[in-house]
């Protein structure tokens, strides 16, 4: 019972992710959404993908601009594979594939990790930012492999589960996806806790001392690049499930940056915070590009905010109110949040204002569309729309730094009254 009550998160999650896309469930025509269950089988691969690209930054401290290269790989792998079972020559549960590119993952992450690990700190970023451009031009070049720009087609549809799924409906795909995801994520939070684990924790904060103590960092660093392969392999063969192609964009720096933007917001220094970078960063990535042109603007933002204000990720803001939620006085929060809410509503909406103004002014006004608010016209070269917008912003930040002044009082108080409390007990 007292094991059940340790892990009931990763009891009830699957069953609430099994749940949500019936919430856009059509039962008039008896099928799902398939645009929801798109994007939540993204976000699945897209976790994995961050959390073995924590194994490298949040675990071993080694900051890489090239993981999409184990990513794409596996994802290559993978689809040779599912062509191979197609052709019959040889043959493969379905359910496996992503296996195959975990496979894949992690040949080329002791390979390529062979070379990029004998590095570290600067040197190792900037040898992972050489090799993602590196296989990002190969792509394009070797033919037989990579296919070229038109990568390579599979179809998911190879009759040899063995659950007797087709994975012709997005729902399987869906279903498998998050097995997997789990699985890994399992495995990956498993890895924490073995001695390579505290090893890579050992030499991110000092690996003079762990080579003193008998250590060789740079094999904890290699050991460590190819287990994140694998598990970004098995990303890149679910990806190769869910879009049935795989192009050069898997291996190219944009995709390396989904990983990188992922964990800084979520939080490199807990194993759930790339979970949450990754919701935050598909959302933006696939409902506000729908909205804006200027998704991109918003995602920088983003990522320079917390940066500079929140460096422990949206993870770390939660561990924040740890101490204080121990003490049972987090309530005492709710009425200073509750009034600088509106503030910060208001200094977003302004900014928000601002940057759609001057987006429908230029690329907007060139692409013919038209800004529009709950159905009504906004003409952007009027100064009425951009003197709310400013109003909005300054106003609302003035509020705001006012209310935060007295937010950070009562915020000093309730911590000095948690560290007595520790003292004390």
């Amino acid at each position: 019972m007292s094991m059940l009550r340790r892990h009931w998160p990763w009891l009830l999650v699957p069953v609430v992710l099994l749940a949500f896309p019936f919430l856009f469930y059509d039962w008039t025509r008896g099928r799902h959404s398939g645009f929801v269950l798109t994007l939540m089988s993204e976000i699945g691969v897209m976790a994995i993908f961050a959390l073995s690209y924590n194994m490298l930054m949040g675990q071993a401290g080694l900051l890489s601009f090239g993981h999409a290269v184990l990513l794409g790989l596996g994802a290559y792998c993978a689809a040779h594979v599912v062509n191979l079972v197609k052709s019959g020559t040889i043959w493969l549960p379905t359910e496996l594939v992503p296996l195959a590119g975990g496979l894949g993952g992690l040949f080329f992450g002791y390979v390529f990790g062979w070379l990029v690990t004998k590095q570290r700190a600067t040197a190792f970023a900037m040898i992972t930012l050489g090799l993602g451009e590196l296989v990002s031009s190969a792509a394009l070049m070797f033919m037989a492999f990579f296919g070229g720009e038109g990568g390579i087609s599979v179809d998911r549809v190879m009759n040899t589960s063995i659950v007797g799924a087709s994975y012709s409906s997005p729902w399987q795909v869906y279903c498998l996806v998050l097995v997997w995801a789990f699985i890994a994520a399992a495995l990956m939070r498993l890895q924490i806790q073995t001695p390579l684990g505290s090893m890579a924790n050992a030499t991110r904060d000092n690996f003079e001392r762990a080579q003193f103590v008998g250590y060789d960092p740079r094999r904890v660093r290699l050991l460590q690049f190819a287990l994140s392969g694998f598990f970004a392999g098995i990303g890149g063969g679910l990806y190769v499930l869910i879009y049935e192609i795989v192009t050069f964009d898997t291996v190219s720096a944009g995709k390396s940056a989904n990983a990188l933007l992922a964990v800084y917001i979520g939080g490199a220094g807990g194993f759930f915070g790339p979970i949450l970078g990754t919701i935050v960063v598909v959302l933006l990535q696939s409902g506000v590009s729908l909205l804006s042109n200027a998704w991109l603007l918003y995602v920088g933002v983003l990522f320079i905010v917390m940066v500079m204000y929140a460096p422990g990720g949206l993870i770390g803001l939660i561990y924040m109110h740890a101490p204080i939620w121990r003490t049972g006085r987090l309530r005492e929060l709710l009425l200073p949040y509750a009034r600088a809410f509106p503030a910060a509503v208001l200094v977003m909406l302004g900014f928000v204002l601002l940057v759609e103004l001057a987006s429908f002014t230029t690329i907007g006004a060139a692409q013919g569309k038209r800004f529009m608010i709950g159905g009504n016209v906004i003409d952007t070269t009027a100064p009425l729309p951009w003197v709310i917008a400013l109003a909005s912003l300054l106003l609302g930040a003035l509020w705001l730094r006012r209310e935060a002044r007295g937010f950070r009082l009562r915020w000093d108080e309730l911590i000095e009254g948690a560290k007595l409390k520790g003292a004390m007990s």
